[in-house]
């Protein structure tokens, strides 16, 4: 029988799990974790909690990020996925598949004007592949305008598509034929649509620049300027749809409806992965003449679609987006507060349950960060901003639990100011 603790098994686990990183998985990424004072390995999940192998719980602020917007194992998800698992977790791709048709007719019901039709891959990244590839098929022109600053993915046509060299350049030449405009510009935009032009691509807020938000109007004038120019208008709602931004769609508080609109992340209800673009009717004549012009072995399988479907009922039925716009307002206004009395913070951004904080250096980021988890708060830099940190906490949680947030952001600002006073 063994004697040994579990606080000794725990730190055991973490030191194997680091040194199979280091060796067999990405040994940067080790670093870079043991760096920030994370060598904890994370155990299970519930809630707004990660339980890391010491027995610390963890309020999650990252959340994914923008995965976990019903939380982590929510019950109603839970036990959909738990009961299609006993019944057939995946598709023949014979036969048609009822999962992914109620999915599909779901999203038709919940999604901005007439987008109807929709293909199911496995992540965001393929949503936006496919998303381009549908674009291009349609039109018969090669070109892409998108934004500096953006995120779309890390595959060829989704990194061609974004907007951040430290990413794109290891891996040249990418896809021809994408313009890149400065974000929130409407004339930049405007001129840079010409007769070639296929599609603009854009997200409504760009999470991973910082929690950029354009001008008011800017996505109404996007829109405006693709119907001027027959031009397709895709918004990736990977990040910023089901119910995050305090809408069910960023797009929603303008009113916009692209002609695809690309999804991922919450779609799962943070239990499965998914990904999916929905268009509307006359771009699915591409697939009218050869109907597996474009496919995906697991894409719309029916675990998938079954956690996806009990997603959207917990949206609805716990009304998330309400709560996003109620938290977040709640989460921003107090981390505006105390981050007021520090030179060292930029500017505080937020769009319901999207708060991004801005510091002067990235180094002081990685402090605030480390700070933070030092007080059992977890949050991360934006991919292409690491002066940012983003919070995009489960949007079921609490208003106690944001308060518990907003007191460890100040003394982790009051933490990196007095080690900074010290240097």
């Amino acid at each position: 029988m063994s004697t040994e603790s579990p606080e000794s098994a725990g730190e055991q686990l973490a030191v194997r799990t680091f040194s199979r990183y280091k060796n067999y998985v990405n040994p940067g990424y080790a670093a870079l974790v043991k760096f920030m004072g994370l060598e904890a390995v994370e155990l299970g999940a519930e809630g707004c909690h990660i339980i890391s192998s010491d027995g610390k719980r963890y309020l999650d602020c990252l959340g994914g990020p923008g995965v976990f917007t019903m939380g982590h194992r929510h019950p109603h998800i839970v036990e959909a996925v738990s009961s299609q698992l006993t019944k057939m977790p995946l598709s023949s791709h014979v036969l048609l598949n009822p999962w992914q048709a109620e999915l599909a007719e779901r999203l038709a019901a919940v999604a901005p004007g007439e987008l109807q039709y929709t293909f199911f891959g496995n992540s965001g990244a393929e949503a936006v592949e496919g998303a381009l590839k549908i674009a291009r098929a349609y039109t018969g022109k090669p070109k892409f305008v998108a934004a500096e600053g953006g995120f779309h993915g890390k595959t060829f046509g989704a990194l061609s598509a974004s907007g951040r060299e430290v990413y794109k350049e290891p891996f040249y030449p990418l896809l021809p034929e994408f313009v890149h405009v400065p974000f929130g510009n409407e004339q930049a935009l405007a001129e840079a649509v010409d007769e070639q032009t296929a599609a603009v691509i854009l997200e409504p807020i760009q999470c991973e620049a910082g929690i950029i938000i354009p001008p008011e109007g800017y996505l109404t004038a996007a829109r405006a300027v693709c119907d001027s120019a027959g031009v397709l208008l895709i918004v990736d709602e990977i990040q910023t749809g089901l119910g995050r931004t305090g809408k069910m769609f960023a797009s929603d508080w303008e009113s916009v409806c692209p002609d695809i609109m690309t999804l991922g992340k919450a779609l799962g209800g943070g239990v499965i992965p998914i990904g999916a673009f929905i268009a509307r009717p006359a771009l699915w004549e591409v697939f009218r003449d050869n109907p597996l012009i474009h496919s995906s072995t697991f894409g719309g399988n029916p675990l998938a679609c079954v956690a996806a479907i009990a997603a959207l009922e917990v949206i609805e039925e716990e009304e998330l987006a309400d709560q996003a716009a109620e938290r977040g307002e709640q989460l921003a206004d107090g981390i505006s507060q105390v981050a007021a009395d520090y030179d060292m913070v930029v500017e505080v951004r937020a769009k319901g349950l999207l708060v991004g904080m801005e510091f002067t250096d990235s180094d002081i980021g990685g402090l605030v960060i480390a700070g933070l988890a030092q007080q059992g708060i977890l949050t991360g830099f934006a991919l292409n901003d690491p002066k940012v940190i983003r919070f995009e906490p489960p949007v079921i949680i609490t208003p106690q639990q944001v308060d518990q947030v907003i007191t460890a952001v100040q003394q982790a600002l009051e933490q990196t100011a007095r080690l900074l006073d010290s240097q």
